[in-house]
């Protein structure tokens, strides 16, 4: 949803990132009313081969531009973009930023006031080690094989992280005059995102890893849903809607009702239960 406010008009960013991080945090840049330039190679962003109508989304409200940067052309217009940019975002590794003459000793001698977001796999000094969202998040704790994640937790939270860097950039320009190379790196993302898993919340037995009975995923007569009665008015509500405290009395009453019956009549006792979405008798919502 846009800003009523657009708390970013009158920034430029220029981007370099394509795939998914770069092409999320630059979208939500705009939405907060940057203005936005994104640079992509001649043969386009990857991200088109695979997932055209997710990049289509994201690009939507964006100048696109083609360039090869390897080529004077190409080069000299970027150099002209960032000459009057604020913020360049990027997610390339280090080695193949300086070979583009994008390091940042060089990048800030030409152009002191830009705030450089650079996207990473890994922390400097290692940041031409290679991965993506999948390593990351092995690496990290959050898979469990052979089940493929869901969701691109690492790639989605580094992009979230870009965009708070970018802001934390022009705060600290407002003050000092001069931008900043602020790093983001994927493998700290997913390291932080499994701090739940680490401290045994959600661990398996934990308390949201299925130790306490009001917290977690049932089969209804039709798909499953999910309940998070954690706070104790939600928790009491949920024992006197479902008959019981305990795991075996919650699923077997779970079992008597459709998933889309059981949201239903969560709702009317204001119980944090809601259908699976996707399953069969989903109402397609995963919250309320």
């Amino acid at each position: 949803m846009p800003f009523t406010d657009p708390p970013l008009a009158g920034t430029r960013v220029v981007t370099l990132a394509v795939n998914v991080p770069g092409p999320v945090a630059a979208a939500r840049l705009r939405r907060m009313g940057a203005s936005m330039v994104k640079v992509q190679p001649p043969a386009g962003d990857p991200l088109g081969d695979y997932a055209a109508g997710w990049l289509a989304e994201l690009d939507a409200d964006l100048e696109v531009r083609s360039l090869d940067l390897k080529a004077p052309d190409g080069r000299a217009e970027l150099d002209e973009l960032l000459a009057s940019a604020d913020v360049l975002l990027t997610a390339s590794r280090g080695s193949a930023l300086r070979r583009l003459g994008l390091g940042w000793e060089e990048l800030h001698a030409r152009c002191p006031q830009v705030v450089h977001v650079a996207l990473v796999g890994h922390p400097a000094p290692d940041d031409d080690v290679a991965g993506h969202d999948l390593t990351y998040q092995a690496t990290a704790g959050l898979l469990t094989p052979p089940q493929l994640p869901a969701v691109l937790a690492a790639d989605l939270a580094g992009a979230e992280r870009a965009v708070s860097e970018a802001l934390a950039g022009l705060l600290l320009r407002a003050r000092t005059g001069e931008g900043s190379r602020r790093e983001v790196a994927f493998a700290d993302c997913a390291a932080e995102l499994a701090a739940s898993v680490r401290h045994g919340l959600t661990a398996p037995g934990g308390l949201l890893g299925g130790g306490f009975a009001g917290y977690g995923l049932y089969p209804a007569q039709d798909g499953h849903v999910a309940l998070a009665a954690l706070e104790p008015q939600f928790w009491q509500r949920a024992q006197e809607l479902l008959g019981g405290a305990d795991h075996d009395t919650i699923a077997a009453t779970l079992r008597t009702r459709t998933a889309a019956q059981w949201q239903r009549a969560a709702e009317e006792h204001d119980v944090p239960l809601v259908a699976v979405a996707g399953a069969p008798g989903s109402s397609g919502r995963g919250s309320r």
